[in-house]
Formats: C-alpha cells, sequence, structure tokens
C-alpha cells in the first residue's frame, strides 16, 4: 500500500560491456576523475537539508546497495555516466554507446536456482558503428516497432535503434546491429533524439497527437512523420533480408521526408521537448490577435493548429515555439532531387566508359564521397520564454500527459513548467545533476466499486521522479503540487531511464483490446546490474491532512514497527495492537492490519485471542450497513482456530492420560509383530543411523500458531477446513495434533472429541495421522508394540466420527474410509510403518465387518467381504515390500543413497519392476555373477541341509546375512525374480551403467558374464540382439571406421574423439563384442541344430543341440496388478532370430578388430573385404543380406595372410616374458587361444592354416621357446618346407655361436677349422641378428637339428647340410 521499488530484470555481462566501451582507456577512480567534487559538495547546504528533514523519511524497507558497492571491485566507478543509454519502453533492449562503440542486450530468460523464470539482459551485438573519421555517437534511443499481425496482442515486431552522431548522420540499426538507413539532416551534432508514439485519448476533448521523431542540433530542429518512418523502416528491414537470403547487395533506399526548423532568438539550446500539435481557445486566440496585432486586428474564424516546441539552454532559460500547421510543407523536393542525381550520376558513368571519358575517375570517386547537399532550415521565431541570464538549462522531460515538464538547470533545480500557460509553478532545490522521470498511474478498480462515480471513467494520477545521483537518493513527488510520496536510498551511481514513448505504429484502430506491456520509469544500477522500476498506488495522490485513508495507513505503519520491535512485553504489544486495529476506520485497510498481526510470529496466543475478542466486539456494535462482512467472517473465524489451538495445546500438557483400552480386535497383534519382528529389527537397523539435522527442522520443535492459521481455513457452513501446502508444514501439523497421542502423553479420546467438535472433517483428520505415523518411523519402530496399540484406539475413535464410514456401507463394496488408509499404505516408501499400519487397519476393518454383520445377520458365521480380501493382498504386499527394501537398505561399497521402493512404485514398474530393483541393488553391491549364482542356488538346497551349510561356517559375516536377505527376497518373489530374470536385468543394467561411462569397460564384461548365465536360449538370444542393436553396433562401427581411416591401431585420443573411449578401454570393448557376437551364433545354433561355434571358446564345448522350448513368464499371484513396461525378459522373448552367417560376418570383423588392437598391428580391417562383405557390415542381424561366397581375390588373401601371420608374431613376442612351463592367462594379449583363433579365421578368410602353423613354429624357435614349438609342429603337413626354414633357423643360432659371440673358445675356433668349407661358407653367410633370442642352451639347438633330420627326406637338398650341422652341435656340446 506504498512506494515501492520491484526489480523486474537484471543485467548480465557488464563487466564484459565495460570493458569493451573502454578498451583504449583506464577509467579513473571517481575520485580522481573529478577532483572539485568534494568541493562542490562541501558548500553550505542548510537550506535545503532542513527542507529535507522536514519531509517524511525514505521508506524503511528501501533498497541500498552500498554495501554491493564496495564489495564488487572494479564497478563502483561511475563509467556509466560517460556513455550513451537507451532502455526501449517494452524493456526487451537496451543500447549502451561511447565514442564510436555499442552494446545492445537483448531479453533472455533464464531459470534461477529457486526454478522461477528470470528476465536478464545479455550481450547480443557489440561492435562500431562510426563510419565517418572522427565522428562519435551523441544520442541513442531504442523504439519498438509494433506488429501488423491480426493475433498481436501489444508485443513489438522489432525494435529499431536510432543513433545520432556528432558529424550530422542518423542512422537506423536494427536489433543484430545490421544498418537500415543511414541520412545526413543538418551538419551540425546531433544533441538529442526523442519520439512521440500513439496515446488513446483519455477524453473527447483532448487533441489526438500524431507519432514523430524529434532530432535537436544546435540551432535546428528535425521533425520526421512517424507513419512514413514506421513504413521505411518496415520496407527497409524486409530488403535487407531478401538481401541476405539471396546473397546480393543492398539496394540504397530512398531518403526521409522531413521537416527542419531553424530556431531563432535563443543563444544556447541543449535539449527540448515535441509537445504536439495544439489549438488555442477563443479567448487566447484574440488575446494574441491584439498583442501582436494590435485594436484593429482581425481574428480569424477557427483558431489554427499549431505544433509546439519548448527547449532549454541559456538566454532565455527556456523557450517556446509554435509552427501553424500548414505554414511549411515537408520538404519533398530534395527527395526528388535525390533520386534524379541517383540515375543522372548512373547514365554519367556508363557513358563516359563508352566513350573514353572515364581519366579522371579517381577525380570522380573523391567528389562522389563528399557528404550529400543538406536542405536548408526554415526559420522558425521564438515567441516567448523565461528568461534568467544567469541560470543555464540541462535538460527538459515533458509528462505523458504533454500539459507539464520538468526542467533541470546547473544551479542544481527542478522547476515544473506548465506548458499550456507557459510558467513555472514549482520548484525545487538541491537536486545537482538531477534526471527526472513520469509515472501515470491508473485508479484500481476496487476503490470506485462502491462509490457513486463507479460508472465514469477510472482516472489517473500523475508522479514525478528525481533521482538526485549526488545524494544516491530517488524521490517520489505527486503533481502538481502534492508532498512528496516516496523516497528511496539507491547507489551514486545509477541511471534513471525514462523513454517518454511507447511503440511505434500503434493507431486507433490497431490498438483496440491491445494490453501494451511497457515500463513507464527505469532505474539502472550498474554495480549491481539489477533493473527496478518504481511502483506507486493510486491513493498516494489522494493523500492529504483530510484523508482518512492515509490516517489509516499511517496506522499500519505503526503497527507495523511494533511488531517489528522486538523489546515489547506482550501487555504493551496487546493494548498498542488493539487500540491501533480499533482506531482504523477503513475496512479494507483494517482488514490488512489484522492479517498482519496474526501473520507475526512475536505475537503470544492469549495477546492475540484478547484482541480478536475485543475486535470481534466492536464490529457486533456497529450497524449493519456501515459493515463489511468479510471482516467480522475473517475475526469469528480466526478467533475460533485460536481457541482450538490452545485447547489441542492443553491437552498435550494434561498430566492425567487415559491408559488405551484392551480391544478385542488387537488380540493376535503380537503374533504378527513376533513373525515379522526379525525384518523389522533388521530394517531398524540400516534406518536408525545417525543423520545430521536442523534443531529448526526437527520434528518435536513446536508449531507456531501463525503456523496453525495458515493451514485452516473456516468454511460458511462453521466447519474447518485443512489446506494442504509443502510437505514439512503438513507433517508438523500432524505432529502438534497427534504426536502426543502415539506416544501416550496426551488423552487419545479428549483430542480426537475436539477435533470433531471443531468441524475438522475426519478424512483430513486421517490423513494427518497416517502422514505423522509414516513420518516419525525410526521413533515408532523403538517400541512397536505401544505405539501400535495408541495407533489403533485413535484409528478406531477417528472411525466412529461422523462422515468417516458411511453408515449405508455395504460390506462387500469398498468403503472410501479403508481405501484412504490403503492408497497412503501403497504410496509410502516407509515399508515398515506401512506394513504397522496396514496390519492395524486390517484388525479395525474386520473388527468394523464383524460388528455389523453381527447386527444385521445375529449369526455366528464369520462375515466375507471384499474388504478384507483387499486388505489381505494389501498386507500380503507390504511384507513383500519390507523385505525388499531391507536388501535395498544394505550399505553399498559405492556409497550413495540407497533406493526406496512402494507398492505404487513396484507395480508402476511392470512385470519387470521388481527384478529391475535387485538388479540395480546388485549393481551398486558390485556383486559378481558367480556369486550371485551361488546365492541363487542356495535357495534351491532344502531347509536343514542349507541350515548344515550356514553352522558349518565358523563365522557369520556381513556378506553371508546380505546373502541371507537376498534368499528371503527370492523366496517371496519366485517368479519376479526366478535366475533367468535377474541375470537377464543385471545384465541389462550393467550394460545401460556400461554406455553411460564407456571407459568403465568392465561393466559390460560383467554384462556378458550376467547373459552366459541366463539359462534359456531364447532370453539369451533376445538380449544379446537387444545388447547388440541399442548399445554396441554404432560404437562397434565407429571403431571400424576409425581402423579403417588412420590403417593402424588408433591412439587414444583418436578413440576417445571417435568412439568415446579410451584405447585400451576400445580393446576391451571390441573382446565384449567378439564374446556377444559368440553368445549369439551359439544360442542360434542351439535353436535351428545348426551349431558352429569357433572353438576356442571353452564355454561353448559341450552345448546341446535338441529343441529348447520358450520359457512361460510369470508374476506372483499377489502382483498381478501391475501396470507398466514389459520386463526385460519379456522383451527379449518377442525379438525376431538372427541370420546366423551376418552374425558369423560380424563376428569375424569384431576379432580383426580385437587382433589389431591387441598387437598394435597396422591393417585396413574393411580392405581385407569385399564390395559385397562391406556393404554386409553393420546391418540389422535379423535381415538377410547378401554375403560374400566364393573364392577370394588372391590379393584380398595374401593381405589377409600377412595381417595372420602378424598377429601371430605379436603374439609370440607378448609371451616371451613367461616361462616355458608356467601357464598362459585366458585373457589378453599373452592368452593362450590366440593361435587357435588364427587358424580358425585362416579357415574363415580362406588362408592356408598349414602356412600359418609353419610360421608360429618358426617364430616360437625365434624367439627361444622350443617347447612349444614342438608341439605345434607336430599339427603341421608340409614338413619339407618347415624343415627348410627351421635349417636356416639353426644356421643364425650356430653361426652366432661360433662367429659372433663374444666368448668364442678355442674348441670353437678348432672346430671352424675342421668344418667342410661349403658349411663353413653358409655358417658366415647366416645373420645371427634376425635372432630375438640367439642366447639359447646347445642341447635345445642339437634337439632341434635331430629333429631337422628326422623331417628332412634324404633325397632332400640340404639334407647333408643338416647331417654337417648335427655334427657340428655334437662336437661343440662334447667339448663343453
Amino acid at each position: 500500500m506504498s512506494c515501492s521499488l520491484l526489480e523486474f530484470c537484471r543485467l548480465q555481462e557488464l563487466r564484459t560491456v565495460r570493458d569493451f566501451l573502454f578498451q583504449s582507456q583506464k577509467i579513473e577512480p571517481a575520485e580522481n576523475k573529478n577532483p572539485t567534487a568534494d568541493n562542490e559538495l562541501s558548500w553550505d547546504t542548510s537550506d535545503w537539508e532542513s527542507a529535507w528533514d522536514n519531509g517524511e523519511n525514505p521508506e524503511e524497507n528501501s533498497t541500498s546497495t552500498t554495501t554491493v558497492e564496495e564489495e564488487t571491485t572494479g564497478q563502483g566507478e561511475p563509467w556509466l555516466q560517460d556513455c550513451v543509454v537507451s532502455l526501449s519502453p517494452c524493456s526487451d533492449l537496451l543500447v549502451v554507446a561511447r565514442d564510436q562503440k555499442a552494446v545492445f542486450l537483448s531479453a533472455k530468460w533464464r531459470t534461477d536456482d529457486s526454478g522461477r523464470e528470470a528476465m536478464t539482459l545479455a550481450v547480443s551485438w557489440s561492435g562500431i558503428l562510426g563510419t565517418e573519421e572522427g565522428e562519435c555517437i551523441s544520442s541513442a534511443i531504442s523504439i519498438p516497432l509494433a506488429s501488423q499481425k491480426r493475433s498481436s496482442t501489444g508485443r513489438p515486431d522489432w525494435t529499431c535503434v536510432v543513433v545520432g552522431f556528432t558529424s550530422g548522420y542518423v542512422r537506423f540499426y536494427t536489433e543484430s546491429g545490421v544498418l537500415l538507413l543511414a541520412q545526413l539532416l543538418h551538419e551540425d551534432p546531433v544533441l538529442r533524439l526523442k519520439c512521440r508514439t500513439y496515446e488513446i485519448p483519455r477524453h473527447p476533448g483532448v487533441t489526438e497527437q500524431h507519432e514523430e521523431l524529434s532530432i535537436l542540433y544546435p540551432a535546428a530542429l528535425v521533425t520526421i512523420d512517424g507513419f512514413s518512418l514506421f513504413q521505411s523502416l518496415r520496407a527497409c528491414r524486409n530488403q535487407v533480408a531478401r538481401a541476405a537470403a539471396a546473397g546480393s547487395d543492398v539496394v540504397p533506399p530512398p531518403p526521409l521526408a522531413y521537416k527542419k526548423w531553424g530556431l531563432q532568438e535563443m543563444d544556447t539550446i541543449v535539449d527540448h521537448s515535441s509537445v504536439g500539435v495544439m489549438t488555442l481557445c477563443v479567448f487566447d486566440q484574440m488575446k494574441n490577435a491584439s498583442i501582436l496585432g494590435g485594436f484593429h486586428a482581425s481574428v480569424k474564424g477557427s483558431p489554427p493548429a499549431m505544433s509546439q516546441y519548448v527547449t532549454v539552454g541559456a538566454g532565455p532559460y527556456t523557450g517556446f515555439y509554435y509552427a501553424v500547421e500548414g505554414s511549411s510543407q515537408p520538404l519533398l523536393s530534395h527527395v526528388a532531387l535525390a533520386v534524379a542525381s541517383k540515375l543522372t550520376s548512373a547514365l554519367f558513368s556508363a557513358a563516359s566508359g563508352w566513350l573514353g571519358w572515364n581519366k579522371n575517375k579517381n577525380e570522380e570517386e573523391v567528389a562522389q564521397k563528399q557528404k550529400p547537399k543538406v536542405e536548408a532550415a526554415t526559420p522558425l521565431g521564438i515567441r516567448f520564454g523565461l528568461p534568467d541570464s544567469r541560470r543555464h538549462g540541462e535538460s527538459i522531460c515533458l509528462s505523458p500527459c504533454n500539459t507539464l515538464a520538468g526542467v533541470t538547470d546547473d544551479f542544481g533545480r527542478v522547476t515544473l513548467l506548465d506548458l499550456a500557460r507557459g510558467i513555472a509553478i514549482r520548484m525545487w532545490k538541491g537536486y545537482r545533476d538531477a534526471q527526472l522521470g513520469w509515472l501515470q498511474v491508473q485508479e484500481e478498480r476496487g476503490d470506485r466499486e462502491h462509490s457513486p462515480s463507479a460508472t465514469l471513467p477510472r482516472r489517473h494520477a500523475l508522479f514525478l521522479i528525481i533521482y538526485a545521483p549526488r545524494r544516491g537518493i530517488l524521490e517520489v513527488w505527486a503533481m502538481q503540487r502534492g508532498p512528496r510520496v516516496g523516497a528511496f536510498t539507491v547507489g551514486k551511481h545509477c541511471r534513471l531511464l525514462y523513454a517518454g514513448y511507447r511503440l511505434m505504429g500503434v493507431n486507433s484502430v490497431t490498438s483496440q483490446g491491445w494490453q501494451l506491456h511497457t515500463q513507464q520509469v527505469c532505474l539502472l544500477d550498474p554495480i549491481t546490474g539489477a533493473l527496478r522500476t518504481v511502483n506507486i498506488p493510486f491513493h498516494l495522490a489522494l493523500s492529504d491532512k483530510k484523508s482518512e485513508r492515509a490516517k489509516d495507513m499511517h496506522l499500519v505503519k505503526k503497527l507495523s514497527a511494533i511488531l517489528k520491535s522486538r523489546d515489547v512485553d506482550p501487555e504493551t504489544l496487546e493494548n498498542e495492537a488493539k487500540s491501533v486495529l480499533l482506531e482504523i476506520k477503513h475496512p479494507a485497510i483494517k482488514k490488512q492490519a489484522l492479517e498482519s498481526l496474526l501473520s507475526n510470529r512475536n505475537t503470544p496466543v492469549s495477546c492475540l485471542t484478547n484482541i480478536l475478542c475485543a475486535l470481534n466486539d466492536t464490529l457486533k456494535e456497529q450497524a449493519a450497513d456501515e459493515l463489511d462482512v468479510s471482516l467480522p467472517q475473517l475475526c469469528s473465524s480466526q478467533l475460533k482456530l485460536l481457541r482450538l489451538y490452545s485447547d489441542i495445546q492443553q491437552l498435550q500438557s494434561a498430566a492425567d492420560t487415559q491408559a488405551c483400552s484392551d480391544n478385542d480386535s488387537l488380540d493376535g497383534i503380537e503374533d504378527e509383530l513376533s513373525r515379522v519382528g526379525p525384518v523389522l529389527q533388521r530394517y531398524a537397523q540400516f534406518t536408525s543411523k545417525p543423520s545430521v539435522s536442523f534443531a529448526q527442522d526437527s520434528p518435536d520443535s513446536p508449531l507456531p500458531v501463525q503456523a496453525f492459521l495458515s493451514q485452516m481455513e473456516c468454511t460458511e457452513d462453521g466447519e474447518v477446513k485443512v489446506i494442504r501446502r509443502s510437505e514439512a508444514e503438513w507433517s508438523q501439523l500432524g505432529n502438534f495434533l497427534f504426536w502426543g497421542c502415539l506416544c501416550g502423553r496426551s488423552p487419545l479420546h479428549k483430542v480426537c472429541d475436539t477435533l470433531q467438535q471443531a468441524g475438522i472433517s475426519p478424512q483430513q483428520l486421517l490423513c494427518l495421522l497416517l502422514s505423522v505415523w509414516l513420518q516419525r518411523e525410526k521413533e515408532t519402530l523403538q517400541k512397536p508394540a505401544e505405539t501400535v496399540r495408541h495407533l489403533h484406539t485413535l484409528l478406531v475413535a477417528l472411525s466412529n466420527m461422523k462422515g468417516a464410514v458411511e453408515e449405508s456401507w455395504d460390506p462387500q463394496s469398498v468403503s472410501p474410509w479403508w481405501q484412504q488408509i490403503r492408497s497412503t499404505c501403497i504410496q509410502s516408501h516407509n515399508a515398515a510403518a506401512s506394513l504397522l499400519a496396514a496390519l492395524v487397519a486390517h484388525r479395525a476393518a474386520k473388527a468394523s465387518i464383524t460388528s455389523r454383520a453381527d447386527s444385521k445377520l445375529q449369526s455366528e458365521w464369520e462375515a466375507v467381504s471384499l474388504e478384507l480380501e483387499q486388505w489381505v493382498v494389501c498386507v500380503r504386499q507390504l511384507e513383500d515390500v519390507l523385505v525388499l527394501q531391507t536388501l535395498l537398505l544394505v550399505p553399498s561399497p559405492q556409497g550413495g543413497a540407497a533406493a526406496q521402493c512402494s507398492i505404487k512404485t513396484l507395480l508402476e514398474g511392470g512385470t519387470g519392476g521388481i527384478a529391475d530393483s535387485v538388479s540395480k541393488w546388485v549393481f551398486r553391491q558390485s556383486m559378481e555373477p558367480e556369486r550371485l549364482q551361488e546365492i541363487l542356488h542356495s535357495r534351491e538346497i532344502p531347509g536343514e541341509d542349507q541350515q548344515e551349510q550356514m553352522e558349518g561356517k565358523k563365522d557369520e559375516d556381513d556378506a553371508d546375512r546380505t546373502a541371507e536377505l537376498l534368499v528371503a527376497v527370492c523366496k517371496r518373489f519366485p517368479h519376479s525374480l526366478s535366475p533367468d530374470m535377474l541375470f537377464a536385468h543385471c545384465c541389462w543394467e550393467y550394460v545401460v551403467q556400461w554406455n553411460k561411462d564407456p571407459e568403465e569397460s568392465r561393466h559390460l564384461s560383467v554384462a556378458v558374464e550376467h547373459l552366459k548365465l541366463i539359462s534359456s536360449p531364447h532370453i539369451q538370444l533376445g538380449i544379446s540382439t537387444m545388447m547388440w542393436s541399442t548399445f554396441i553396433v554404432k560404437r562397434f562401427s565407429a571403431a571400424a571406421f576409425l581402423m579403417e581411416k588412420v590403417g593402424k591401431a588408433p591412439k587414444d585420443r583418436l578413440c576417445r574423439r571417435d568412439v568415446g573411449m579410451g584405447d585400451k578401454a576400445m580393446t576391451f570393448f571390441l573382446s565384449c563384442c567378439v564374446q556377444l557376437l559368440q553368445i549369439l551364433m551359439e544360442v542360434t545354433g542351439i535353436l535351428v541344430k545348426n551349431q558352429s561355434p569357433l572353438s576356442f571358446l571353452s564355454f561353448y564345448a559341450d552345448s546341446a543341440t535338441e529343441e529348447v522350448p520358450a520359457p512361460e513368464l510369470s508374476v506372483e499371484e499377489a502382483w498381478t496388478g501391475a501396470e507398466g513396461p514389459a520386463s526385460i525378459a519379456e522383451l527379449a522373448l518377442e525379438q525376431r532370430g538372427v541370420h546366423y552367417p551376418l552374425v558369423q560376418h560380424h563376428c569375424l570383423l569384431a576379432s580383426l578388430l580385437h587382433a589389431a588392437m591387441s598387437f598394435s598391428v597396422k591393417v585396413k580391417p574393411l580392405s581385407l573385404f569385399d564390395s559385397k562383405g562391406k556393404n554386409a557390415f553393420f546391418r540389422d542381424l535379423t535381415t538377410i543380406q547378401l554375403m560374400p561366397s566364393g573364392d577370394m581375390d588372391p590379393i584380398l588373401v595374401s593381405m589377409r595372410q600377412e595381417f595372420l601371420l602378424r598377429v601371430l608374431t605379436g603374439w609370440v613376442q607378448a609371451i616371451d616374458e613367461a616361462p616355458n612351463s608356467s601357464p598362459l592367462p585366458s585373457t589378453g594379449p599373452k592368452a593362450d587361444w590366440w593361435p587357435s583363433l588364427c587358424l580358425e579365421l585362416g579357415t574363415l578368410l580362406q588362408v592356408n592354416p598349414d602356412i600359418l602353423r609353419r610360421h608360429l613354429v618358426c617364430e616360437l624357435y625365434n624367439q627361444g621357446l622350443d617347447l612349444r614349438a614342438e608341439e605345434v609342429m607336430l599339427e603341421v603337413e608340409d614338413k619339407d618346407v618347415l624343415g627348410s626354414q627351421l635349417l636356416v633357423l639353426t644356421g643364425q643360432r650356430l653361426s652366432y655361436s661360433l662367429l659372433h659371440s663374444q666368448s668364442q673358445t678355442q674348441t670353437a675356433m678348432e672346430l671352424l677349422a675342421r668344418l667342410p668349407p661349403t658349411l663353413c661358407t653358409w655358417l658366415k653367410a647366416m645373420d645371427p641378428s634376425e635372432l630375438r633370442s640367439p642366447l639359447i642352451p646347445l642341447p635345445q639347438t642339437s634337439r632341434l637339428v635331430s629333429r631337422l633330420v628326422e623331417m628332412l627326406p634324404e633325397n632332400h637338398a640340404q639334407y647333408s647340410l643338416a647331417l654337417h650341422l648335427l655334427e657340428a652341435v655334437d662336437v661343440l656340446i662334447t667339448d663343453d
């Protein structure tokens, strides 16, 4: 109800704007920039300070930015005062310019931390606007242009930025800095740009003003008609857009039509205002005619229309100019002249090219660059002015109603002018460098609803906004002679932005029904970047000494001050507040004061009760016609709620509490608790871990009366309705009402009776009770037997209330009352509390149904109803959820919060929701697939054997207890957690987690291990297909194309860029791809009786080939109502079969890629296939593709052979470190299955496997691994070729021992002398450097030569050479 500053926008990147505009000049601090400022501020200011102190103080809740200014480094300097700033009236574009640079900031919406949408202004364009040498930006305005579409509701179509330069040019730009139009209107600097747009006349007699753009020069004023400007700008923008789309040059537009007035008889002009067209009344017309023409002057029949211009400056201080309409037509001659000169110059330049007259072309270009011709101004004499030789005007600000104007001067005064009479009517002093703005406020509708003038148009109030930067204060003054109605302390470097216009292009027809979203006055703070607008209530314009409303507002402020003070004792507070409330006359303000009193946290309950009682008595004494009905209703309802609060509070502190009476319906509850007791204890162990919380958030903290009143509402029929706000407030209210009863500290039946008498519906009370029960789960589990009995008593008491259980309820139907309890338990994540509540409610419902049946049937038969059946199902589901939730609460090695489940979430998760929850738990526990298989197998062991197995263990650790929990969960869900179902979901969970972080290649490996453990080939096939198509094939193809591009194993950087993982992770990924495709091939072979797996995977060695029927998936009887997505196993069974040759084709490529990455072999993998093979890659595995067939091109076969030979060489080099006797690992480059894989690949790639074996034997001997070489040698078929190859290798070994060894013995030298010349020459020709391991013991070499002699036939050409080698080695061994 008072003035306020509201922030509606915030500027982003202010430092960026400042740095761009002041790149060439370092901003000096404020104290260094103006050394005389302190002297000026130290003048005697007692005259205006005394006047200031007599006014009202600034608002207490005003915004102060001094602290922010001190904390913000580098932005406390008044850099914004040196810039040209213009804000669009729609607040969607801000222009900041200095010298030749400009920055455009456009509106953007962003979401803050609290989730609310907030508007910001961010930099959308920055650059240099000046094109002429030495020109600078002197003025700028942003004009929003209205949309011409019929669906427009008042938002602008786009915004045009008009910029004036010191060269005299005026240029028009779009929001993105694109130049639309430029024109030189006068050769002096542009001083000020101002705009006037259409305003809807408020009264029939007001002259309708036309739109206009006015440009002020030192001695001239140019006006451009708004309608023609609007059409020209739209045409230019469309032409620029078409030229940009077509890539052509922009055609220069024709110049604008304008009027130019030469302002005479004034020494200096610095600012102006174009008031618009005005018409004098007959008396003023006769008076002016008599003064100008004398006694015999003639007077025209109708007064002429005149355009009024007001200027400020010096000599005189303010000048009034009147241009009679029709005295000077718009200067259209130069428009035609400019068009004709364009045509003439074009024809002349063309003719000069023909006739050879273009010798002085450079001179002509220089002449064309000269400034265009400027039309002379039409002289306009001053009509009158306000002479003040010493005063110099600085700025003028025109009011929205065009009748008043504010003028600032160099004496620190603000003068208010009456433009119709041409006189100064008010002056303020003490406002040096002041900035002015106007705010027009419309009367609220509610203020005139009960007044006699309600049918008349709403009134408007006018306020003058004065910002005094020297004092850092913003003031609001009511017009014309009203008081100061508001003051705010703001920063000293702000800018007051007042546009004075709205949208251009609006008229009386198009504006019908529009809601123009414009801000009249904005305050820009460069320290914080905040844009704030002033909010002024209309009634402040009516405030005077006789206004009752003003007096009431003063009393409201007085009450606010009393409530804010903390030193007031309750008695004084009660007396002061009571007197203020009774003294307020206006009903709306009295209601506002009462609401502020009720919402104050410092007011005690007794104080509120006494005040409301006094106010209620006073209202009853008033006449009915003088009273607002809503106020007595509010008073009585709040008084009723206060008494209810006091009663509940007294019952909570009552010393005598009645004991809970034993009820037959609770018989047997101990058995139920003992049955679920072990699970409850384990659940409580996990949930009772200590946690950090704040004291004010504790549920035991008392509920303030203000929070109680805010959640209660009295209806017209006298009942009390509870308003549900946030969950925290709802739980706090429930704690206040029922926690004392649940703990046994409050009398249960008295509390229920009090709440029933208050008129609160039993349904809302039940909701509050269940909320408190579920929230305080930890406390209830400490003493479950006691709290369960209290809950039962409360539940029965609420059920017996009127309106709880319908009298006409048939037990064979579902009761809404009990259904409400079931719905709450079904949705709750507190499994233990939900189960206990369901057990209690089940017994209460059973007792209620039995009593109803006994009263009707009077028989010994037990009543069976649909209600009890639903309770049985609900209790069964809650027991299952409790066991499952206990398992999910087991702490994870990875840390993090445990997953929460409820009946609702499990049902919404579909048939696979339970398995999905357990699979996520398995992932968080990092449980190995073998361990999971062992636990699942243990549940199939009979109970006695399992118990003996458990007793046989020495100590039972946490892992064993976790395994017991998992077994218990699986026994409760025998169908939903069948091994295949669980392995399928675990496989899918791991591959999903791998896809989130491909660097974690272990996740994909574990997924494949889970896939192997699935016993059903149908599920195995479907999941494999889904894994391949969903996650694998995209990265697999990227890896293949990357290796094809680089021609070798790519580096880590390239792998991360193209595949999304490092080189090591990609190697592991390709290994998993091979295994996945192998599984697909194996399963396909099982299902179609056409098994053809690769033999090197031992896992598939004993696979069966008989037909396997598809499994039937089912769920437990209690969980048949699941609605949601299908489980992974169900989706797997819906998958189509794969095409075996295509899978084998991809498996072949995956093996090649894996080998190339493992051994860093240079190869282009896709180049090893022909065109058919390349086209078949990365297709859907369920489709039939054209596969390669027949003999392959020999060139391709040789390339494949070379690749496999390199792989074998890489494997031999990798296993060199391992001793011959040690077993090789099963994974990695040293795995023992690489040779078998190469032989299998050779068969598929049409490479002779014997060549591969011979190469492997030679490489093993070359590496010194003779024992492994002898094992492979047994499988070689062409012994002759192998013998020749090994003969060379033997010669190299012997050559190294005899000729190249550093320790040559005498025996070796003598042996060389005895050798045959041919053998000696042959040994000298050998190159032992080719051997990777030349230091081989002589017995191994002798064994190799012996095998050579056995291998080579006697008729072989090199048989004798082998015998000589054998003799030489034997001699060396004998001598040693």
